[in-house]
């Protein structure tokens, strides 16, 4: 049974839709605040599908996910002692209490950091807003965090381009398990260390 190599034959479709870059927006949006899938799913194979629009897509993705990042921010600010107790009862509770130990040591650091990693960085927008962090330094380090990660993915994938295509599904089965056992052995080890 193949699963990934349908998934990605539908997402490069969707990357060539007319609507993509509104879709890619409100993804990016969704995720910085809220929603669980990154923006980078979509982001990578519409920079691959049109090499020529990496930049603008980049640029759209970073500008949504900040704007995203500062709902974030809000709920925190208004809403965190009603929505803390739920993140902790959904498993998030290790990861929170860890976002709010690194605010206290890096400050605004830690939102670049996490805007650039691979972290939920939803959980440090929402740890940003309940510490009162300044505003004005969180949505520059936002930017500048998720900036440098959305244009290493276009300038990846416009390099790449669509040959990457033809070379890369052929690899998707074995990428994708390959990529579901990577993500296993890193929340194993994570909880081993923990």
């Amino acid at each position: 049974m193949k699963l990934f190599e349908p998934l990605y034959d539908r997402v490069m479709g969707w990357s060539r839709h007319r609507h993509a870059p509104r879709y890619l927006a409100g993804l990016s949006f969704a995720e910085s605040s809220f929603f669980p899938v990154p923006p980078d799913v979509m982001l990578a194979p519409m920079a691959a599908a049109r090499p020529a629009s990496a930049w603008r897509l980049a640029a759209l993705t970073t500008v949504f996910s900040a704007l995203g990042g500062v709902l974030g921010y809000v709920i925190g600010w208004l809403a965190f002692e009603w929505i803390g107790p739920w993140l902790e009862q959904i498993g998030y509770g290790g990861e929170l209490e860890q976002a709010e130990t690194w605010f206290a040591t890096w400050g605004v650091w830690v939102v670049l950091v996490a805007g650039f990693s691979p972290v939920p960085y939803k959980l440090f927008t929402v740890t940003a807003g309940a510490l009162s962090m300044a505003l004005l330094p969180f949505v520059i380090a936002s930017l500048v965090g998720r900036g440098l990660r959305f244009f290493l993915v276009a300038l990846v994938m416009a390099w790449a381009g669509p040959r990457a295509e033809h070379y890369l599904r052929p690899y998707m089965e074995r990428l994708g398990w390959a990529g579901v056992f990577l993500l296993v052995a890193a929340m194993a080890i994570y909880l081993v260390m923990d």
